[in-house]
């Protein structure tokens, strides 16, 4: 089944409907933004909005963030308050995926990252992230893990408790129905 590269005029609205209204909401992630500019530079790019359209479909609730020294750089984040729900149950990348003899999960986070035209957040976005509001308060999320430890067969994750946030590490294979991915796009 071939999947279309371009959303048509119907989508595209819709789309930038949701994403205007969950800008105006969230005003606390990005003060210093102005939606006009930014739809202007998203209705540009259809592969962008093809990202933000699967970003949103499977839950993520993307909306734009300010991260501390980002200039003039828009970012795309999914500030869905857990872990995006059709994400999750992922192990971490196609190696691990490729490596688990049994009871395989159907993806891996970084393939379906790419797939969708995101990243995985690094630890130092999800702790920004993080210094905006709550998130995975019931879930965790796969971050971006260092080469080091990825070759040592780890891979790292994040979640909130304790009102505060933690880093874990885990075999890169392992997947559990409470953790997933967030995502990350730079326009």
């Amino acid at each position: 089944m071939k999947t279309a590269n371009k959303l048509n005029e119907n989508q595209t609205q819709r789309l930038l409907e949701t994403l205007r209204a969950r800008f105006l909401k969230n005003m606390h992630r990005h003060p210093n933004s102005d939606w006009e500019k930014i739809q202007k530079k998203v209705e540009t790019q259809a592969d962008k909005l093809l990202a933000l359209n699967k970003m949103e479909d499977s839950g993520g609730e993307p909306d734009v963030v300010e991260f501390p020294d980002s200039k003039e750089e828009i970012f795309f984040v999914d500030c869905s308050k857990e872990s995006p729900k059709n994400r999750r149950s992922l192990c971490y990348d196609r190696a691990a995926l490729e490596a688990r003899k049994t009871h395989k999960p159907t993806n891996d986070a970084a393939t379906v990252a790419k797939e969708t035209g995101i990243e995985l957040l690094d630890e130092d976005q999800y702790r920004a992230l993080q210094e905006l509001e709550e998130f995975d308060l019931k879930t965790s999320s796969w971050i971006r893990t260092p080469e080091k430890i990825r070759k040592l067969g780890g891979a790292l994750f994040c979640d909130r408790r304790f009102d505060t946030v933690f880093t874990y590490h885990n075999g890169a294979e392992s997947y559990y129905a409470a953790r997933g991915f967030r995502g990350i796009m730079k326009m």
